[in-house]
């Protein structure tokens, strides 16, 4: 898990991410800044793995009224998308529904800053319950969502529906239109967006400190 309240703390922080790839570059990257607990929470793949966890953990002490992050790798769904390209959605759309996003603008403006010349695109995050590839990617982006990824329409919804708190969700491109995972150059572009989602923790823990989480 994560570093627990010290005296004075403020509300805690949850960084939810699928794959230990994903987590090692979260856990990895500059921890200074932060306003309370937090911890990066390692769900596994798939919607059904990212509940589970999720629910488990907010019904911990001191988790419970944690504001929730979304994060890690993507597919993007918008030409001229590249490895390593951010992705900040306004809200995730599941079969179980859409969940709004706190703090778009807040987070995408922290984010300019934190990981300078590196595209910021925001709108709706979709999941899916595998990878999208070819003519699915395709029917998906003209449906509206910028990326999509399995675990953070989950992720959110399980959070918001387990009280009210502030929920977003922050994704790296890894694998885009353009830039398919089975091309040549996939190795790098990995590279790429794992060196982006390492810089990304002073842009959580600013959208962090600047939101007053209801308490129970």
């Amino acid at each position: 898990m994560g570093r627990g309240p010290g005296p004075g703390a403020g509300p805690p922080l949850l960084i939810a991410c699928a794959l230990g790839i994903e987590q090692f570059a979260l856990r990895s990257g500059e921890r200074g800044g932060a306003s309370g607990p937090v911890t990066v929470l390692r769900t596994g793949m798939g919607p059904d793995r990212a509940r589970r966890a999720v629910s488990r953990v907010l019904g911990e002490e001191p988790w419970r009224d944690a504001a929730v992050i979304a994060s890690g790798f993507c597919a993007g769904l918008a030409p001229g998308m590249h490895p390593g390209d951010l992705i900040v959605a306004d809200e995730t759309r599941g079969p179980d529904g859409t969940t709004p996003c706190t703090g778009t603008e807040l987070l995408v403006k922290a984010l300019v800053k934190a990981v300078p010349r590196r595209a910021v695109h925001t709108g709706p995050l979709i999941g899916s319950d595998h990878v999208v590839r070819g003519p699915e990617r395709a029917a998906l982006g003209a449906g509206g969502a910028i990326a999509v990824d399995m675990e953070s329409a989950t992720t959110l919804r399980t959070a918001a529906s387990s009280g009210p708190r502030p929920v977003a969700a922050v994704r790296v491109v890894v694998d885009a239109p353009e830039h398919e995972l089975v091309r040549i150059g996939t190795v790098r572009g990995g590279i790429s967006a794992f060196r982006v989602l390492r810089a990304v923790l002073p842009a959580f823990f600013e959208w962090h400190r600047s939101l007053l989480l209801p308490r129970r």
